[in-house]
């Protein structure tokens, strides 16, 4: 296989570049790549990370799976671009400096109004993307969350409707749901369906590789950002092993994480609660606690400490994580939860 200036061979760890857009200053931008390719043949899995330049733990699981004796090991070929967002890494930040907002919601989608050219991130990730739609089985993507984050996988929303009918998109979503399995974390669903095209979550990596190309894919959570928090790498190569595991590309059974969701139901994501009163924020709960709806989640305070307001949840679920900084203004989010999800995984886009 060969990506970029990458080309593998049987048996072989090999490494290279992929160039995916030229700068101003002469150089071209470019990613790194790395690609095991077994002595056997089998499936091919792709594993992107740190799109956002300061998710340094997703960096770090990337590139501490591939090595050198992977490719002895495996049927099949692992290809992994450990960093998307060079300009991000350079500088440790969320976005590129190209056009400051997220990057990870250019990825293509059939169905999005294309009456503009492109801009430079969405060429980037055009780019990107047509390296794994045609040679992906299965796609995994490495993220980081807030601050103190719970490690967690993101399940996405299978889309019908437009790309595939409501059988292809439950066999589609019967495959997600082994390898989510396998990767052995807490599983959280995406938001429902309207909110999911809302945010532009069928651009990200994951979501276009799922809804888009039709690629069994989703995203891991790796803990917080802008260090590398080492006991969440190792759990996050487990993982990724695990999912090398399920597809049949390592022998043997899958190797526990020690990682259990706090509550027994199915969740979903949400920013919440807010607030309501501008104010100093401070919590009363902190990742992996679990709550009931109408319990506390943070205190609003004056600046001098003089209380102001409480804040309530309106659900059942527990805390993935909060949200940094104390000074909250109206309306400001305190905290990511995981909310009970009574929905179904495989919805139609529009829900009209």
């Amino acid at each position: 296989m060969q990506v970029g200036t990458a080309e593998s061979a049987p048996g072989e760890l090999v490494t290279g570049w992929l160039d995916v857009t030229d700068l101003p200053t002469g150089t071209p931008e470019r990613l790194p790549v790395l690609i095991a390719e077994g002595e056997e043949d089998g499936p091919t899995l792709w594993i992107t990370a740190s799109i956002h330049g300061n998710e340094v733990t997703a960096l770090a699981t990337a590139q501490d799976v591939m090595h050198g004796e992977l490719a002895s090991k495996i049927r099949g070929t692992v290809v992994c671009l450990p960093n998307l967002n060079p300009a991000g890494l350079r500088r440790t930040t969320r976005t590129s400096y190209y056009h400051g907002d997220d990057p990870n919601r250019y990825f293509p989608d059939p169905d999005a109004d294309g009456s503009r050219p492109p801009r430079v991130q969405e060429l980037i990730d055009e780019r990107v993307f047509d390296a794994f739609a045609d040679s992906a089985d299965a796609l995994v993507d490495l993220h980081t969350a807030q601050v103190g984050s719970i490690p967690f996988v993101i399940r996405d929303r299978v889309l019908y409707g437009t790309q595939r009918d409501e059988d292809e998109a439950r066999d589609l979503a019967d495959e997600l749901e082994r390898l989510v399995d396998a990767y052995d974390f807490p599983i959280i669903n995406e938001y429902v369906a309207e909110e999911y095209v809302e945010q532009n979550l069928q651009r990200s990596t994951a979501g276009a590789a799922l809804n888009n190309a039709g690629i069994p894919a989703f995203t891991v959570e790796l803990g917080g950002f802008e260090v590398v928090e080492e006991d969440t790498r190792e759990k996050g190569v487990v993982g990724l092993l695990n999912v090398m595991r399920e597809l049949d590309m390592l022998p043997g059974d899958a190797e526990p994480t020690g990682l259990a969701a706090p509550v027994d139901f199915p969740v979903k994501r949400a920013v919440h609660p807010h607030t309501e009163t501008a104010g100093i924020v401070r919590h009363r709960v902190e990742a992996g606690d679990a709550f009931e709806e109408g319990d506390v989640i943070a205190d609003i305070v004056t600046p001098h400490g003089e209380p102001k307001a409480t804040v309530e949840t309106d659900h059942d679920g527990y805390v993935v994580g909060r949200y940094h900084g104390v000074a909250a203004y109206e309306n400001d989010p305190l905290t990511s939860l995981a909310v009970r999800d009574d929905g179904d995984v495989v919805v139609p886009r529009s829900q009209e």
